[in-house]
């Protein structure tokens, strides 16, 4: 077992047991708040409110995925270069728009619940994907799409065989950074009546309670680590096999540069 597989083990047992500990840490949160009577968030289970949390970041992200994986890979395509610059300065401009802001625009529009919740994430989630498949794709190697070409491979065949296989760990890291920042991001679908690990935080602060606003904190952050570490797990053989070590003698697509 690698290192980040054991992180990743010991960061998934620390998040099962302080999910299972918490509805019972009345006298451990005693100590730190004497003066507290409402201790413990007890409005919704925890588990349910982890499995929640991690549906609306799921949703968001295949949507991201899927739109801003499509984009990209059509921009470095010949036929659309010439739309490259523009999608970069609209995936910038998403970005640039606080999850707050569009919740605050989308709710008066659409109403509570988490249709704009998932706009929100979906936005913010688009930069770090689509950033992902470009760098990826331009990492390739010229001299793997020639070797490819010589093969008398078409240009889907290109694509799917050697390109997309080579560009894997580059668009994992981009997935990998949308859904953590997005873990985190989620927390803020509680203010439009969803219901995810923000709503402890939420109403900790609205009602000056401190200790909810800690429960929710730590859970949030907790499950945002262990959703990186198994990212990072999965990275692990797809960057071992973009660099094959090949046989004396025996050439590869990777290294045909």
């Amino acid at each position: 077992m690698s290192r980040v597989q054991s992180a990743l083990a010991l960061s998934l047992l620390a998040l099962i047991v302080l999910t299972g500990w918490l509805p019972h840490a009345g006298p451990a949160f005693a100590l730190l708040f004497p003066n507290r009577d409402r201790l413990i968030y007890r409005q919704d289970d925890f588990a349910d409110l982890i499995l929640a949390h991690l549906a609306i970041v799921g949703a968001s992200s295949l949507l991201a995925a899927l739109l801003g994986s499509g984009v990209a890979l059509a921009a470095t395509r010949r036929w659309g270069l010439a739309f490259r610059p523009l999608l970069e300065t609209l995936l910038a401009v998403s970005q640039a728009l606080p999850p707050v802001a569009v919740l605050a625009v989308a709710t008066p529009l659409i109403g509570f619940g988490p249709l704009p919740a998932l706009i929100a994430l979906f936005l913010y989630g688009l930069l770090p994907i689509a950033q992902g498949m470009l760098a990826g794709l331009d990492s390739v190697p010229e001299g793997a799409r020639e070797v490819a070409r010589g093969l008398g491979m078409t240009p889907a065949q290109t694509l799917w065989q050697v390109e997309l296989p080579l560009a894997a760990p580059v668009v994992l890291a981009g997935l990998r950074t949308s859904v953590t920042i997005n873990i985190g991001t989620a927390a803020l679908a509680s203010t439009v009546g969803v219901k995810t690990l923000g709503l402890p935080i939420i109403i900790g602060l609205s009602g000056f309670n401190t200790p909810y606003v800690l429960q929710g904190a730590v859970l949030v952050g907790l499950l945002a680590l262990t959703v990186d570490l198994a990212f990072a797990a999965l990275s692990e053989p797809l960057g071992r096999w973009r660099a094959p070590q090949p046989s004396p003698g025996e050439p590869t697509l990777a290294g045909a540069d």
